[in-house]
């Protein structure tokens, strides 16, 4: 690749069309990717061209544009290149950029997160069967995506009750004398303590693995067979076994909806947009099942339209996910022979793409397509709520206006121990929880149990780095409002706090608990002014409690997960050159971290697995003195 920036000229700086232009003359006809500037620097639009230069003079051409591609051009200051060796490599790059840059005027994907998938393991006589999202590292065969992890949950609830395979850990496992609940309850056949042998319990997971390969009706048909045998045989314990089996498959059945007979694989992608929101529906059919469905509400690039966004969300979402190998679409999009192409060759296999018309294909996709338009309503309602919310705010708080990014601070230990810090944000989409920030409270000088020191540390470090990062302020990262769980003495702490930054111009209020510390009597405090209440049905009194009740949630979570890492602590930790694997052997050798913290240099060379030069380390680290 290589890479084309503005040169440097004594003239004027040109901006929007004739510096375009310029750029045009310097460009030739290979692929790859360009970014539009504006004067700041901040990066407005990334776009992908088969030819740089026949994609970009159209740019320059001041007449056929659209309001929102016309706003984008005035604004350009500067523009940047990088050259691929495909336009395939470009779409790919293309889509890399967007999320790692988020330019005003592109289609951006914000929820990306993984998706959970079913996993039977092999490294085990006796497999296990259990959720699994992430890498796909352990051996074993892989069954997903699922929407969600209830989705997985439901399945693999109603897969033990069918299948009756241990979800126990290898250890958990090795170390039963007695079956567990799970074998009292008929959901598992109990291999811990040899209830099964491993040859039936291999049929079982064979079954399994047949079902979620979609092979449901041979599978019951062989269970019915078996039970009409078992009735014949007046097996009638077995019998009814086979029964609830039966009952429980059916079940798991019926409970995924829709099932297609004639679509194996699919991701069904369906758009819907409305007043300048979007909301996408995707839903997963695997093994001619429906594993879940989920909604994405990606940011329309100022005014896109659906081919663009849905063309925007799709090379973004499968950016880190493996797609099915057939894409049903609601609506069409450029270049779709391309973005298949795109995706095939990263996945290394054909993928699909294509905009039903009839059948049950498009029977699928009007589905997702009322569910996106249904859930796109309920998202626009909840957010006019959330608008009306953040005008009672402004209105209650004297604000000028209502306040685009809420931030709420609290603090957690226990008399000062594992203190920590934390930041929850709000804003007109409700809670961003993508924004909330947790402080380790490093102060040694502090001390135990004294809030204004840890709350003075937690927004000296927020706001220098603040100041550090955007010292003009352009960016959606400041806020409108602080949030402060307290009363006079709190507000008063931190406003002091922020004058010795040079921030003075954001408001704070500090919510305090009132008379008997019971809800609905929080007085409000702000920096020179007497304390107010707000009526104790006010929405906005309830808002507020909702964002100091997250805020307190959030440090609580952060402080426990603290103290759980601590107590779990070994020695061995800080040891230099001691990983996970050698920790293992170390505490296989001696049975426990403090009997190596007493070891000698002899008993520690002979370790399987620690050289000579480590086992010097390790007794270094642990006899300094000796």
């Amino acid at each position: 690749m290589s890479e084309s920036k503005p040169t440097e000229t004594g003239e004027r700086p040109l901006r929007g069309h004739a510096l375009i232009a310029r750029y045009v003359r310097q460009l030739d006809n290979s692929p790859g990717v360009y970014r539009m500037l504006d004067e700041a620097g901040r990066v407005l639009y990334v776009g992908k061209a088969k030819s740089l230069k026949n994609r970009v003079s159209n740019y320059a051409n001041p007449n056929g544009h659209s309001a929102r591609i016309a706003r984008m051009i005035s604004q350009t200051a500067s523009m940047m290149f990088l050259t691929t060796n495909t336009e395939s490599e470009a779409l790919l790059l293309e889509q890399n950029l967007i999320k790692q840059l988020k330019p005003h005027f592109n289609v951006l994907l914000r929820d990306d997160k993984s998706f959970p998938n079913i996993l039977v393991t092999k490294d085990h006589a006796y497999p296990q069967i259990r959720k699994h999202r992430g890498a796909k590292k352990i051996k074993g065969a892989y069954y997903g995506p699922f929407a969600s992890a209830d989705a997985v949950n439901r399945t693999l609830n109603q897969l033990q009750k069918v299948f009756l395979l241990r979800n126990c850990s290898d250890s958990m496992f090795a170390s039963r004398t007695r079956p567990c609940l799970l074998y009292q309850i008929k959901r598992c056949a109990g291999p811990c303590v040899g209830k099964i042998g491993e040859a039936d319990y291999a049929d079982l997971v064979k079954d399994a693995e047949r079902f979620l390969s979609g092979r449901t009706t041979k599978v019951q048909s062989e269970l019915a067979e078996e039970m009409q045998a078992a009735s014949e045989a007046m097996e009638f314990e077995r019998a009814a076994v086979l029964r609830d089996r039966i009952q429980a498959l059916t079940k798991v059945q019926s409970s995924q909806g829709i099932n297609p007979r004639g679509v194996t694989e699919a991701d069904v992608i369906a758009l819907h947009m409305e007043g300048g929101q979007a909301c996408v529906q995707v839903f997963f059919i695997r093994a001619n099942q429906n594993w879940g469905n989920r909604d994405f509400y990606p940011r329309t690039g100022a005014g896109a339209d659906e081919a663009e966004v849905l063309r925007g969300f799709i090379g973004q979402f499968y950016d880190q996910k493996e797609p099915a190998r057939l894409l049903l679409l609601s609506h069409d999009i450029e270049e779709r022979d391309l973005m298949a192409e795109a995706l095939g060759g990263k996945l290394g296999r054909k993928v699909a793409i294509e905009v039903p018309q009839r059948g049950e294909k498009m029977e699928l996709v009007s589905n997702a397509a009322r569910n996106a338009r249904e859930s796109l309503g309920r998202k626009m309602a909840e957010t006019a709520t959330q608008a009306k919310l953040l005008n009672g705010i402004a209105e209650a708080f004297e604000l000028d206006e209502a306040p685009k990014r809420i931030e709420v601070y609290d603090n957690s230990h226990i008399q000062g121990a594992h203190a920590v810090g934390a930041m929850i944000v709000a804003g007109p989409e409700g809670f961003m929880k993508s924004q909330y920030r947790k402080f380790n409270i490093k102060g040694d000088a502090l001390t135990p149990g004294d809030d204004f020191g840890m709350m003075k540390e937690v927004l000296t470090r927020r706001f220098k780095r603040l100041l550090k990062e955007d010292p003009d302020r352009e960016s959606e990262a400041w806020p409108d409002l602080l949030l402060i769980d307290g009363g006079a003495g709190q507000v008063s702490a931190v406003n002091e706090i922020m004058e010795d930054l040079g921030v003075e111009d954001i408001a704070m209020v500090g919510v305090a608990k009132g008379v008997d510390r019971d809800h609905g009597k929080e007085e409000f405090h702000r920096p020179g002014q007497r304390p107010f209440a707000l009526k104790r049905n006010d929405p906005v009194l309830y808002f507020v409690q909702r964002m100091r009740d997250e805020a307190h949630r959030f440090a609580i979570g952060t402080h426990r997960a603290k103290r759980t890492k601590a107590i779990s602590a070994s020695p061995l930790d800080d040891v230099p050159g001691v990983g996970a694997g050698r920790k293992k052997a170390l505490l296989a050798h001696f049975g426990s971290a403090k009997a190596v913290t007493t070891a000698s240099l002899a008993d520690l060379k002979a370790v399987k697995g620690i050289s000579a030069a480590l086992a010097e380390t390790i007794h270094g680290h642990f006899h300094e003195n000796g």
